[in-house]
């Protein structure tokens, strides 16, 4: 008894010096330049959200946090970079909604992301915004709609690539309206809006984020506005759902990730940093005027919300019949 109490009492010392540690890792942490890996390429909504937050995360910690885009494979590639790194918050990974939506389109991907990857905090959603040609034959949503349902399977609609977030949210609007269309995948959101400026596609759920200028410019038509309530950066805009289609609700997010052995203490360091960086005038304004709301949540919050999101876009697929890559 009196050999099990030792050994006991040495563990729990273990322990405690252990914590101590983390405690005051995390208390001089960062002590050196944070990276922040963009799965997406330069101007991709997540590249402004990341960009705009390394600002003030760079001015706050007193220390360089730099962002390195890594595309491809719709983000898988860069989300692996960050899996494989060391779990110490220096490198992290800023992603879209995409993130949730990866598992519903590879069959197989080279992590788990509900075990690879600890959710830090979700940085902001943006609306996508239905647009199409201003010389289009497409006045009104109805008239797409009414087109679509007279000639099944005739009309087509871009997207940013295969599965990925603008896809699935096409889907989304295809399934909730009961109409067939034919999917024109691009490599990215500026090869969809500028097709469909042409009029080569009928229409393209472009993330507000990539697309507020052109519309601020005159050059697309927008038809619907995909969030429940109208957007704060673009009100004289209707919704999808004021337009006859009330249950109609879907946002393009962007979060941070930090590998999963990250210890809680850091993980909870950047989280309140980054709620903190949500409720400063200057970020807020910067997000807005790109389109973006701040969404601060603590971890708990942010983990239920991710999971929620993966069972959505799993249900979109499912039902557009996608076949996983």
């Amino acid at each position: 008894m009196r050999h099990f109490q030792s050994a006991m009492g040495r563990l729990f010392f273990i322990l405690s010096f252990l914590s101590c540690c983390s405690i005051a890792y995390s208390q001089n942490y960062p002590d050196r330049t944070v990276k922040m890996v963009v799965p997406l390429t330069p101007g991709s909504g997540a590249d402004i959200a990341g960009r705009l937050l390394s600002k003030y995360l760079t001015e706050v910690w007193k220390q360089s946090v730099v962002i390195e885009n890594r595309p491809g494979a719709g983000g898988v590639i860069g989300t692996g970079v960050v899996v494989n790194s060391e779990p110490d918050g220096y490198t992290l990974l800023v992603q879209s909604a995409s993130y949730a939506a990866n598992p519903a389109i590879y069959k197989k991907l080279p992590y788990d992301p509900l075990k690879s990857l600890r959710d830090v905090n979700i940085l902001g959603m943006t609306p996508y915004v239905m647009v199409t040609a201003i010389d289009g034959p497409y006045k009104t949503i109805n008239d797409l709609v009414a087109a679509a349902k007279a000639k099944p399977g005739d009309i087509t609609f871009a997207s940013a690539g295969v599965g990925s977030s603008t896809h699935l949210a096409a889907e989304y609007f295809n399934q909730s309206v009961g109409i067939k269309l034919i999917h024109v995948p691009y490599k990215g959101s500026p090869e969809a809006i500028q097709d469909t400026m042409q009029g080569r596609t009928a229409f393209y759920m472009a993330p507000l984020d990539t697309a507020i200028g052109q519309l601020r410019g005159g050059k697309l038509r927008v038809l619907g506005v995909t969030s429940k309530s109208r957007s704060d950066a673009i009100p004289e805009f209707p919704t999808i759902a004021e337009q006859g289609f009330s249950n109609f609700d879907i946002s393009l997010w962007f979060g941070l990730w930090a590998p999963m052995a990250t210890s809680n203490s850091i993980v909870q360091k950047i989280n309140t940093t980054v709620n903190q960086a949500m409720q400063d005038p200057e970020i807020k304004a910067s997000y807005a005027k790109a389109g973006i709301q701040a969404t601060p949540m603590n971890t708990d919050e942010v983990a239920k919300f991710v999971r929620a999101e993966m069972a959505k876009y799993s249900k979109i697929a499912k039902d557009a019949n996608i076949e996983p890559q």
